[in-house]
């Protein structure tokens, strides 16, 4: 078993030095934080993922809409589904892609 307090570790550098807490083929965890007024601009990602606010508050905008979200609220996202995360005063989120269907293109990979 690991384990992680999302609150206390490190992470100087805001989503420049984004914190990566585990990661193989199945599955990424990764903590990000933010700096007031930081984004993360519109951008997508090639897995499913599931993004968590751990603290702080954000704005995520994604299809034509835009959310304002708290500590404890999570959003999930289809492969590549665009959006953008902006904080107006700074925030802690984690981050948990994993590859689905499709990800590997022009591989074929093994059954577990």
């Amino acid at each position: 078993m690991q384990r992680w307090n999302l609150r206390e570790i490190e992470t100087p550098l805001g989503s420049r030095s984004p914190v990566v807490l585990d990661s193989d083929q199945t599955a990424r965890a990764v903590l990000i934080a933010l700096a007031p007024g930081q984004k993360l601009g519109e951008h997508e990602v090639k897995e499913h993922s599931f993004l968590l606010v751990v603290e702080g508050a954000v704005r995520i905008e994604s299809g034509g809409e835009a959310f304002d979200a708290s500590p404890g609220t999570l959003f999930f996202f289809e492969p590549e589904e665009r959006r953008a995360v902006s904080s107006a005063d700074g925030a802690r989120l984690l981050l948990a892609p994993w590859p689905g269907p499709g990800h590997y293109r022009g591989e074929e990979r093994a059954a577990p």
